[in-house]
């Protein structure tokens, strides 16, 4: 399953594609929301998530990179074809369950732009949306690898980079000017980040936890940071993927964490925590900012630019997990009419059953009437669906040190065998804990019967946890 042409994937384009697919605008409110405590679940997903499942992800990545199959392969070479098969399932599975977030993102960005905010709280106006920009993505990304990718770097760096940089020049500009940073004046309802010294309200830089339900969104925290990984399928079409790949993941982690912490500080600075949603805080923040300047004609050009930026991280998206799964369909794993592809060698039947669950996910915006709870209820499943995930992908780095030693690792986590232990134990650490806090309901969100809450999430998670594995009852 060698791509015809190699040459079509540059270590830029793939690091822009990274980037696309794991940072997004959308991520900056959930860490904004936050205040002050952002620094802390930043830090705490940069150094327990995005460096340990960088650095062991490109040591699997350059090992395996012109073999190709992503994380398939790496679990299926360390332990058995099974539980590679479930490995990339559960990459594919929240992969699809995410869409209907992301999109809903964009459902809010487009409101702004027409000038209609209030139809970002509209569970019918997102619900369509989803639906109609996820298939036409799915066509464009039917036209191969190499239009997809250009469409997902250029919307990185013109939908996500440019409108990053300018909310964070635009947000000194508002300091300069004497404006005042509202994370010094918070809500002394909040006292997850906030507290009361003589009647006045004071942040906090350190989360104030009196409960798991306090730290749930530290789970959600993985989210944001998660996909570094993602890409790893298109390893292969790099000229020299064992040399690149790596580079590719480390330079796309670094640009990561800068647009994360400085986007989501320009937001708390220019935006009240009890003012900011999680659909829509990042428009609110341009709003105030532009409104204040008297230049509020710029919003819709923003928005214009997040909107292509959100397209090209779906096509990002679409192309990784499903990919990979194509791998497991000509491993016999899966039936053989989701091994079909077309001229342009993309899957296409695996696509069209992708589409069909996000259309089916889409709809619980029309159910649920709360879009920003409907919005975390999804991200809740999604989570401990890719936290499994991610166990399996730092078992499978360490047992492949002992089971492979001989294998030519372009790039290895530093400090041998121990190294690896200490580094994938860290990160497998981390996200159990986050795995195990996803199933408290956040008290941050009004997300009804804590029971239905934990019903939904662990039955989501249980059911699709348990589906690859009676997919293949009976094969070896």
């Amino acid at each position: 399953m060698e791509p015809t042409k190699k040459s079509n994937m540059t270590t830029t384009r793939l690091v822009f594609m990274t980037g696309a697919a794991v940072f997004s605008l959308r991520g900056l409110s959930f860490m904004a929301i936050e205040e002050l405590t952002m620094f802390f679940y930043v830090l705490f997903g940069t150094v327990l998530f995005l460096i340990p499942a960088s650095m062991v992800s490109a040591e699997l990545g350059g090992a395996f990179g012109s073999t190709g199959g992503g994380v398939y392969t790496w679990v299926k070479e360390a332990f058995h074809k099974k539980l590679g098969f479930l490995a990339i399932w559960l990459q594919w599975i929240q992969n699809v369950v995410y869409y209907p977030i992301l999109l809903g993102f964009a459902a809010a960005i487009i409101a702004y732009m027409i000038g209609k905010p209030e139809l970002s709280n509209n569970g019918t106006y997102v619900g369509i949306f989803c639906i109609v920009v996820y298939w036409i993505s799915t066509l464009i990304t039917l036209n191969g690898t190499q239009l997809m990718s250009k469409i997902a770097s250029y919307g990185f760096l013109l939908g996500t980079v440019i409108p990053g940089a300018v909310l964070i020049i635009f947000t000194i500009i508002y300091m300069i000017q004497g404006n005042p940073m509202a994370f010094l004046h918070p809500s002394s309802v909040d006292t997850t980040s906030a507290y009361l010294l003589n009647g006045i309200s004071h942040p906090r830089w350190f989360p104030h936890i009196t409960s798991l339900d306090n730290v749930t969104f530290l789970a959600a925290v993985i989210l944001i940071f998660a996909g570094i990984e993602v890409q790893a399928v298109h390893a292969n079409e790099l000229k020299n993927p064992s040399k690149q790949f790596p580079k590719v993941l480390l330079f796309a982690a670094a640009l990561i964490f800068f647009l994360q912490i400085l986007g989501s500080l320009a937001i708390s600075i220019v935006l009240p925590e009890s003012k900011m949603t999680l659909q829509s805080g990042l428009m609110q923040a341009f709003e105030n900012i532009f409104v204040s300047m008297g230049l509020k004609w710029l919003l819709p050009v923003v928005c214009i630019l997040m909107a292509f930026g959100v397209l090209g991280s779906v096509i990002s998206w679409i192309a990784g997990p499903s990919r990979g799964l194509l791998w497991t369909a000509k491993d016999g794993l899966l039936p053989a009419g989701l091994a079909k592809v077309n001229k342009k060698g993309i899957q296409q039947n695996i696509l069209m059953v992708q589409g069909l669950i996000v259309t089916l996910l889409s709809s619980i915006y029309f159910i649920i009437p709360n879009v920003g709870v409907a919005f975390f209820l999804l991200g809740a499943l999604t989570i401990g669906l890719y936290l499994i995930m991610y166990m399996l992908m730092y078992a499978a780095g360490i047992k492949l040190r002992y089971s492979q030693p001989d294998l030519v690792r372009s790039y290895k986590v530093p400090g041998g065998n121990n190294g690896m232990w200490a580094i994938a134990g860290i990160g497998f650490l981390a996200v159990l804990f986050a795995f195990i806090v996803s199933f408290f309901p956040p008290s941050q969100l009004p997300v009804g019967s804590p029971l239905e809450y934990v019903c939904l999430v662990a039955g989501g998670t249980i059911l699709f946890t348990i589906l690859p594995f009676l997919i293949t009852i009976g094969k070896k």
